[in-house]
């Protein structure tokens, strides 16, 4: 803002009525959905005011019922017959005051900043500050299922672009007093809230204040989704692993918490942060704690396949057919050779098409209208690769190894680590096609190497597998029964979850 709507911004509230609606109209200057309400108190003495408001971000009801009845329709000549002005201004602010909803500001730039949340200012003559009330009321999305973690068994709700539905969802589940949120504006000019939520009790404080460290030294002008805050505040901002776990299910969100971990929540998004978070997270799904364990353990095993063939399968298929076909059995050769004889290209390029074409139908699936989407992404698919084989340009395992590939990036359940696999399988793919198995084993070697030198808010990136911890395996690569889950990672202030059966029967056991 320039200097003079800055010096304006800092001005005390006059108990002069006129400058002070001057100033709040100058610094709002042209805005059609600014609302200014007039009105008149007749109490011993006339006393004017003025409401202001935003269209569309407050409730007119509220206002009415909340501010100007008690101010105008209440009777209050009985109580200061021949009372002076100065005790009719003093009744005026006991009715504003005693409101639970009002808050007492004093000066021009927090009435403005209270305004432009969805809050009423009143500004009464003769009184030297201004009274903000909440009263937001714009339209909001109800809780809807999740559209990008779906679950078979589980809660169908998730969090939406209102902060404090979000907060409610979180509270509905965890009733303890121990839990934390704790919020700051971020935004120069968005002044978007941003929440943190923990449990006192359980979260380390080193995690905590470390979060609200980097939150606050954010400076940036508007914050428009939890993907600017991500960007801002990673512990690795040039890589292509995601070390923050997005989620918009609240069960989630509060199982990490639980956990004694640090949730981060914006305003205007449903999509709210976990951290610390491990690389082994992005495998992990909602109902694998709502089914038998042996479920969550067995599809948490095809998952890892999944992760596995995804990133390696056409890798492998271009090193093996151009540098080491006698690793393949020969009658798999001769078959691949056939299929290849008509194909103009190298293997190479043949891949490379074939991954540069799923993935423009995965991306015009996903941008265009739901309806044409999903058909357009299924028959493109079926009518692209058949007619590519017909023409000679692919050979048929090629659509194959694709289709397979395709199919096992969707088996991950985070959309943001089926991303990072689906990037990392490019330069995993040249590797393989201009060095063979030693081009490959090298980009794996540097991948690998890198993510052991990421951390996650003071946390190990890959642990607890590396560094191995065995009070971790419980809940990591398998699932053990909730019987037994009985401990917290290594990083909460409190490790113990619930006690161990086994030692309670063995305390009966004594104690008989």
């Amino acid at each position: 803002m320039d200097t003079l709507t800055a010096m304006r911004y800092q001005t005390a509230i006059s108990s002069v009525l006129a400058y002070n609606v001057f100033l709040i109209k100058e610094i709002l200057v042209d805005n059609s959905d600014l609302i200014e309400r007039p009105f008149t108190v007749t109490l011993d003495h006339e006393l004017d005011g003025v409401i202001f408001y935003i269209d569309g971000l407050s409730n007119n009801q509220l206002i009415s019922q909340a501010l100007l009845d008690p101010l105008i329709h209440k009777s209050l000549e009985q109580e200061l017959l021949g009372g002076s002005r100065q005790q009719s201004i003093g009744t005026i602010e006991k009715i504003l005051v005693t409101n639970p909803e009002v808050k007492i500001v004093k000066t021009v730039g927090e009435a403005i900043d209270n305004l432009l949340t969805g809050e009423s200012i009143v500004v009464v003559e003769g009184l030297s500050k201004a009274f903000t009330m909440g009263t937001k009321g714009w339209e909001a999305r109800m809780p809807s299922e999740p559209a990008t973690e779906l679950v078979v068994r589980g809660p169908r709700d998730s969090f939406t672009e209102n902060m404090r539905t979000n907060t409610s969802l979180l509270r509905r589940r965890i009733k303890d007093p121990m839990l934390r949120l704790k919020t700051q504006k971020i935004g120069t000019r968005t002044k978007t809230a941003v929440t943190i939520a923990y449990l006192e009790d359980v979260a380390n404080q080193r995690i905590v204040m470390d979060v609200q460290e980097r939150l606050q030294s954010i400076k940036i002008d508007a914050v428009l989704e939890s993907g600017y805050l991500e960007e801002m505040i990673t512990d690795a901002r040039h890589s292509p692993f995601v070390t923050m776990k997005t989620t918009e299910r609240p069960d989630a969100a509060a199982a990490a918490i639980l956990e004694g971990r640090v949730v981060i929540i914006s305003d205007n998004t449903p999509f709210s942060l976990i951290v610390p978070s491990y690389f082994w997270d992005g495998f992990m799904a909602s109902d694998d704690y709502y089914a038998s364990y042996f479920l969550g353990t067995f599809s948490r095993i095809i998952r890892l396949i999944a992760l596995v063939i995804s990133l390696t399968l056409p890798s492998l298929y271009v090193l093996l057919v151009s540098f080491h076909q006698e690793m393949i059995p020969t009658q798999l050769a001769l078959s691949m050779a056939a299929g290849r004889e008509s194909v103009p290209f190298p293997v190479l390029v043949e891949v490379l098409l074939m991954e540069i074409a799923f993935e423009l139908m995965r991306e015009a699936g996903l941008r265009m209208p739901r309806p044409v989407g999903q058909a357009v992404s299924i028959v493109g698919s079926l009518i692209i690769g058949q007619a590519a084989v017909q023409a000679g340009l692919v050979s048929p395992i090629m659509v194959i190894i694709i289709a397979v590939t395709g199919i096992a990036s969707f088996a991950i359940p985070s959309y943001a680590t089926s991303f990072t696999i689906r990037f990392l399988r490019f330069p995993l793919l040249l590797a393989s096609g201009m060095l063979g198995l030693l081009g490959f084993t090298a980009v794996l070697y540097v991948l690998t190497v890198h993510a052991l030198s990421l951390q996650s808010f003071g946390e190990p990136y890959v642990a607890p597998i590396i560094p191995f911890r065995p009070s971790e395996q419980k809940d990591s690569l398998l699932r053990v029964p909730w019987w037994k889950m009985n401990t917290r990672p290594t990083f909460a202030k409190e490790k113990t979850r619930q006690p161990d059966p086994l030692d309670e029967q063995r305390k009966g056991q004594k104690s008989g």
